[in-house]
């Protein structure tokens, strides 16, 4: 049941739970097209040549081998299209008693479930082959998983929408009870801002990477005509071909980027040839990072990472676009995804706040035990030597809900880590720190992007900082008393959005699950 208040509409049901589903019968095909491809090339390849060539389309030595070989191939394709129809009909999920299961397997079963109530974030991914028969996979995280806890492939798009509302629904406590329900519709959502193709090119080439293949280019010109040998940009093609790959998967990894706010999360849709849609429930996001590098700051652009459980596990690229809050934006569009993903903050002028987080510094003139001038406790200024550039930076804000940390000169930073989602803090000094009296605070969330650390503070100030946050984050979490976090979100989205140079601070219950 939900809250007095709520506006969580009631969910009719039908069906009885428990039922059994297959996924849609291209699936098999969708995830293993490259098997059919390699036996046609295996046994095609040849004769596919002779034709280009003007010869005769089989050739004359086989003689009566021909048959067998015909023989063979077709005995291997309806091997592979078999295994195909089997791992079909033995793919079954179910969405009951509080979890979504997914069986597989024909000779070696498997059977993955994932409690609903854990479930920290939901993909709808489409793959470019997916996209051309109207499919798509669901993609599960939950809390601790380490990698995608279920994966779903493939549904026809529009029942992938309906199983994820659904399940969406369950996971909150909008529906309960031992039924099913028959049709969930997809939650209403309004779109808060997108990222032009422009603005994304051009943070491509205005990247850290592309400064580092600027320098590595003028070094290999200069060694190639100092030592008068081209032979280096002969070694040079595979790196260059490496560098090439890496820009064409983050434009297609980050064109048409959309996020947009709804009852059930946060949705991102983002990808050229392969597309993804993510919804991140309220309050699952355990870390946020804003950094802008220094070519950047001409165009005041900023990115967003976020840590959230579930998806620290995944590897290489597909975990950079997934735990990308914003690949590039305005300040304005920093401060709506803030507004997002931190309702409250706890402040009542968070425009000051963050704008003193992303781009303020300490007087000059400050104090030896750090000078709290724009609400930021920062680096004594004893310990200058140790960070000559960045000791105005470095520095910490605590408000009402979340930790604000800042940090460098020129690739700028700032981390907020809400309070309740702090696991755990370690004090770190090491023998120049000690002589200047100074230590380090490391924050531990869930494992991704982000590693909430503050540089250099005071040696009092850390060791109160580090009792003051540990009562906080015990105080924080006394206050979630649900799994469902959804019964604790209102659905009003018709109301206008945000105004875009600062977040909302009308307060909302915090999530209601400390992942």
């Amino acid at each position: 049941m939900s809250p007095e208040g709520s506006a969580v509409p009631s969910i009719p049901a039908k069906t009885v739970d428990g039922d059994w589903q297959r996924v849609h019968p291209a699936s098999p095909f969708v995830r293993g097209w490259v098997a059919l491809a390699a036996v046609g090339y295996f046994f095609g390849r040849d004769a596919f040549e002779r034709m280009l060539q003007g010869r005769e389309f089989l050739d004359p030595n086989l003689n009566g081998r021909v048959p067998w070989l015909l023989a063979g191939g077709g005995l291997v394709l309806l091997l592979t299209v078999g295994g195909f129809i089997l791992s079909w009909y033995f793919t079954r999920y179910q969405v009951a008693e509080g979890y979504v299961r997914v069986n597989t397997g024909f000779l070696f079963k498997q059977q993955r479930q994932a409690r609903l109530d854990r479930i920290q974030a939901i993909d709808i991914v489409q793959p470019l082959l997916a996209r051309i028969f109207g499919l798509a996979e669901l993609k599960f995280e939950v809390a601790d998983a380490g990698e995608s806890a279920v994966r779903l492939a493939f549904l026809p798009l529009a029942q992938a929408k309906k199983l994820r509302a659904t399940i969406l629904a369950r996971a909150a406590g909008v529906v309960t009870g031992p039924e099913t329900v028959e049709e969930i519709p997809e939650a209403p959502e309004q779109v808060v801002l997108s990222v032009p193709p422009s603005r994304l090119i051009g943070s491509l080439l205005l990247s850290e990477q592309t400064i580092a293949i600027l320098l590595g280019a003028a070094a290999s010109v200069a060694i190639s005509a100092y030592t008068e040998n081209n032979a280096i940009f002969l070694a040079l093609i595979p790196a260059i071909l490496g560098i090439g790959a890496a820009y064409w998967s983050s434009f297609n990894k980050g064109y048409n980027f959309t996020a947009a706010i709804s009852p059930d999360g946060i949705r991102m849709r983002y990808g050229l040839l392969d597309t993804q849609a993510q919804t991140v429930p309220p309050g699952r996001i355990q870390a946020v990072k804003v950094t802008q590098p220094p070519i950047w700051r001409i165009f005041g652009w900023y990115r967003m990472h976020v840590n959230v459980a579930g998806y620290g596990g995944v590897a290489g690229n597909e975990n950079a676009a997934r735990t990308t809050l914003l690949p590039v934006g305005l300040k304005p569009d920093v401060m709506r995804m803030l507004s997002l993903v931190l309702p409250d903050p706890g402040v009542d002028d968070p425009l000051r706040v963050f704008t003193a987080g992303l781009e303020g510094l300490a007087p000059v003139g400050g104090a030896e035990s750090g000078t709290p001038g724009d609400g930021f406790v920062t680096t004594p200024r004893r310990a200058r030597l140790l960070a000559p550039l960045g000791w105005r930076r470095n520095g910490f804000l605590a408000t009402e809900t979340a930790l604000l940390v800042r940090s460098g000169r020129w690739w700028r930073t700032l981390v907020l880590i809400p309070h309740q989602r702090t696991q755990s803090m370690a004090l770190q000094q090491g023998p120049l720190a000690r002589r200047f009296g100074v230590a380090d605070l490391v924050l531990h969330t869930t494992a991704g992007p982000v590693a909430p650390r503050l540089y250099q503070a005071g040696v009092g100030q850390a060791v109160d900082l580090f009792d003051q946050q540990a009562a906080r984050a015990r105080e924080a979490r006394k206050r979630q008393t649900s799994e469902q976090w959804l019964a604790q979100v209102a659905p009003e989205i018709a109301a206008a959005p945000p105004a875009p140079e600062q977040p909302r601070t009308t307060p909302q219950q915090e999530d209601q699950h400390h992942g």
